[in-house]
Formats: C-alpha cells, sequence, structure tokens
C-alpha cells in the first residue's frame, strides 16, 4: 500500500491533534450530560418515562443530522461545522444552567446530540484527512483507543458528580472543554492562515 510515516509523524500534525482534541472533546461531554441527564431528570421530580422520552429526543438529533452532515463538511469545512457543533453544546449547558423545567431538560438534550453529530463527525473528518490508506490502521487505532478512554472516564464520572455536586456542576464543567476545543480551532486557523506568507518569501 506504500510507505507509511511512524505513528508519531502522524499525530505529530497539526489537523490531526486539533480533530483528535474535538473528537474527544464532543464525545465526551455528549456521554457525561447524557448520562447524568437521566438521573438528574428523575431527581427532580420527572418520571423515568419522561426521561427516557428526553433521551430518545436525543437520539434522534443525534443520527438525524447525518443524511447531510457530509455536505456541510464539504461546502464549509471541517473546522467551520466543528465550531458550529460547539457552539450547539454551549447551548446545550446553557439551556441545562437555565432551569430544570422538563422542556429545559428536553432543549438541552436535543442540543447535546445536535452538538455532538456535528462536532464529532466534522473532527472525525479532519482527521481522516490527515493519513493515507497505508497509514489508517496505525492512525485510527490511535484515535479511536484515546477517544473511547476518555469517552468511558466520562461516562462513569457523570454519576459521581452528580452525586457530589448536582446538575448544574455537570452544565458547569462543559464549558472549560468546549473552550480548549475552540483554543484549539482558532490555533490551526493561525497556523494554516500564516503558512503562505511563510512560503512566499
Amino acid at each position: 500500500e506504500g510507505p507509511a510515516r511512524s505513528l508519531g509523524e502522524i499525530i505529530r500534525q497539526p489537523r490531526f491533534a486539533v480533530g483528535l482534541l474535538c473528537a474527544v472533546g464532543s464525545y465526551a461531554l455528549m456521554s457525561f450530560v447524557m448520562t447524568g441527564a437521566p438521573i438528574a431528570m428523575v431527581g427532580c421530580g420527572f418520571t423515568p418515562d419522561e426521561a427516557t422520552l428526553g433521551i430518545s429526543w436525543h437520539v434522534m438529533a443525534m443520527y438525524a443530522p447525518s443524511f447531510f452532515t457530509g455536505r456541510l463538511i464539504s461546502r464549509f469545512g471541517c473546522e467551520k461545522v466543528i465550531g458550529f457543533g460547539l457552539v450547539l453544546l454551549l447551548g446545550c449547558a446553557i439551556v441545562g444552567l437555565s432551569g430544570i423545567q422538563l422542556w429545559q431538560f428536553w432543549t438541552s438534550l436535543i442540543l447535546l446530540g445536535l452538538g455532538w453529530n456535528f462536532g464529532f463527525i466534522g473532527a472525525t473528518a479532519m482527521v481522516a484527512n490527515t493519513y493515507q490508506s497505508s497509514e489508517k490502521g496505525r492512525a485510527q487505532g490511535f484515535h479511536d483507543f484515546v477517544l473511547f478512554g476518555v469517552v468511558a472516564v466520562a461516562s462513569l464520572s457523570a454519576g459521581f458528580v452528580y452525586n457530589a455536586w448536582g446538575w448544574e456542576m455537570l452544565n458547569w464543567l462543559t464549558f472549560p472543554v468546549i473552550a480548549i476545543c475552540f483554543v484549539g480551532l482558532l490555533a490551526l486557523n493561525q497556523l494554516s492562515g500564516s503558512k503562505p506568507a511563510v512560503e512566499s518569501n
């Protein structure tokens, strides 16, 4: 399949690193809030059926946009689609912090699903553009190992955070993760914008 770079060379690429960061951030936040939300809903007096319905809307929001997410990536680029996903995740946290009515839980979960779709699919598309077919096994293996390791920790920690500090803390903890992802995207944009100037000299 042709020559392949070492794993170290692949993961040191800025686009790979930022893509992995945003994929991990989007997926971990989705798992973290999704796991804690039904616990919080029942804790606030809603029925398990109402909590289940909220998760059903969330899952629908996760996958329904996939029919056109690829077209959006082709038209606007991975970075803008990821950024839009992060904004939706931010909206999820803001709605979650605004109150504990049923519609607020459901709206938060819908925004969470939409944010995951755009953020995660955009990020994985960015990562996929950083390696050749001969490098796919090692690059994707490293990506998935880091991704699902962090997601497992996020999912397992949701119940602990809720029991210790409540639903509000679950939402507040999303802000630093979203901020780190935005910083990565901005740094990548600055780096990409500086390359033509360097080459022209």
